[in-house]
């Protein structure tokens, strides 16, 4: 059996065909990022899923389909007509942030995150739907009338193309709107962001008949794209843990049972038809590759193999540090506020030294993550890695040096697509083991000095106090 796995990422809509032999690309087709406004980012979604039709046209013969979305990317549309009135408020997206803070003020924040498991935070789709109700005024007139749909992309997308107004646990547990043991939409949380609950989408398995896309092919998953990662870097125990370095950096472990954690996200890695769910703790770097791509994009390198390998010690024992959050702070800290910098320059310091603070402060950002993980659950070694990060050997070895844990590169790039392209041919009755994952090479830690550590906390803290005093963000 093939399964034709469509990855609708944060930059571009890539589909694969995955079989018993691996997996193999199809089609990839990138969309345009609209930054309407500071700290706004809008994709236009008729624009995508013109992209998720031309993968399903190029596609050769297949048994079923997969399609993974962003998970916490949302929008609104005419029941009546599938027309899109609103553009897809994406995950990065901070425009809720002076929301939030005042919701936290009245205390919500102890109620998202007692039923969703969740910190109150823009990161998540409930704000950004009570926005688009609050400032959209068809969304107030539609949903008078009846008309209304609210939802994260996946549901606007299997409702165009398979007539079936649904979405699965994985993304529904990253709206804040779910209850996150139930697996039900909760009216006191829809209440407090102002988001009516009949507009959303029934929450359905993971895995099984899931309507006919385009062509006859059977949609048989529908998935976080980083969940499906995780299925596709082999986590199967729990324990098992993968980082994906994108435009974000995120890592999940399977936990098995619900894990609570104050600090990272009980979320749902899948949930396989008649089965119960499965669960895992999420935490993620706002900015990764899209932090290096910023740094190309002023100048600080040109080639990628200028920042492949550094003849200098490390910036940060040279006391050189850069804290990555260009888009705020995310797990463990939950902090919009903060921003970016550069810590110890210099007259001598170069764009070569630049760019290795860069990566290091990456690295450290997802050991604070990884840190606050081991701490609810034993994180298995090796930790297993992808994205276009996972391909510059420098940043690695720095990477696994920083975590103190074996860090595994597979073979496989692809592993969102694999493992979308899996849960597929499961959702079809396959059984375990179709698209193997290579085995990859291990990457063993090496000592690192305390300071360097201490160095980068000290960093990130005095950005934070910066950060305080700094205008909120959103409106």
């Amino acid at each position: 059996m093939k399964a034709l796995a469509i990855d609708q990422g944060t930059t571009s809509t890539r589909a694969f065909v995955v079989d018993g032999t691996g997996i193999r690309p199809v089609h990839a087709v990138s969309h345009r990022q609209i930054h309407p406004a500071p700290g706004r980012v809008e994709h236009d979604p008729e624009e995508i899923l013109a992209n998720i039709r031309a993968c399903l046209a190029a596609a050769p013969a297949v048994d079923c389909a997969g399609l993974d979305n962003q998970g916490e990317s949302c929008l609104a549309w005419d029941a009546r007509t599938g027309e899109a009135i609103s553009p897809v408020i994406v995950w990065q997206d901070d425009r809720t942030a002076r929301t939030c803070a005042d919701l936290a003020r009245a205390g919500v924040d102890v109620l998202v995150r007692e039923r969703a498991g969740l910190p109150l935070d823009p990161y998540f789709a409930g704000s950004k739907l009570g926005w688009i109700m609050a400032h959209v005024p068809r969304a107030r007139d539609l949903a008078r009338s009846g008309h209304l749909r609210l939802g994260t992309t996946d549901a606007f997308f299997r409702d165009r193309l398979t007539g079936r107004f649904e979405t699965d646990p994985t993304t529904a547990s990253r709206t804040a709107l779910m209850d996150l043991r139930r697996r039900v939409w909760d009216a006191e949380l829809c209440a407090a962001f102002g988001v009516p609950m009949a507009a959303l989408p029934p929450i359905r398995a993971t895995t099984g008949a899931l309507g006919l896309l385009p062509g006859g092919i059977p949609l048989t998953a529908s998935v976080v794209d980083q969940q499906a990662a995780l299925h596709g870097h082999g986590a199967r125990r729990p324990g098992d843990a993968k980082i994906t370095f994108g435009t974000g950096a995120f890592a999940l472990t399977l936990t098995g049972e619900l894990a609570e954690s104050a600090t990272l996200l009980p979320t749902i890695a899948w949930e396989e038809g008649g089965a119960a769910p499965v669960h895992a703790l999420d935490g993620g770097v706002y900015t990764a590759a899209s932090a290096v791509n910023w740094a190309r994009g002023i100048g600080l390198f040109g080639t990628w193999d200028e920042i492949g390998d550094f003849a200098a010690p490390p910036a940060i024992s040279r006391g050189l540090a850069f804290v990555p959050a260009l888009a705020g702070l995310a797990a463990p800290h939950w902090d919009r506020g903060t921003r970016g910098a550069w810590f110890g320059l210099e007259l001598g310091t170069t764009r070569a030294d630049m760019m290795q603070a860069l990566l290091e402060g990456v690295a450290f950002r997802m050991t604070e993550v990884v840190d606050a993980m081991a701490r609810a659950v034993p994180v298995r070694a090796p930790v297993s890695i992808d994205g276009g990060m996972s391909r510059n050997p420098w940043f690695c070895r720095f990477l696994a040096d920083v975590l103190g844990q074996e860090l595994r590169i597979p073979a496989e790039s692809e592993l969102t697509a694999l493992g979308c392209g899996q849960l597929a041919l499961r959702g079809a009755g396959l059984p375990e083991g179709a698209g193997h994952v290579p085995a990859g090479r291990i990457i063993t830690p090496r000592p690192i000095p305390q300071e360097w550590t201490a160095r980068f906390r000290a960093a990130r803290e005095a950005v934070r106090a910066y950060g305080a005093h700094q205008p909120a963000p959103g409106g």
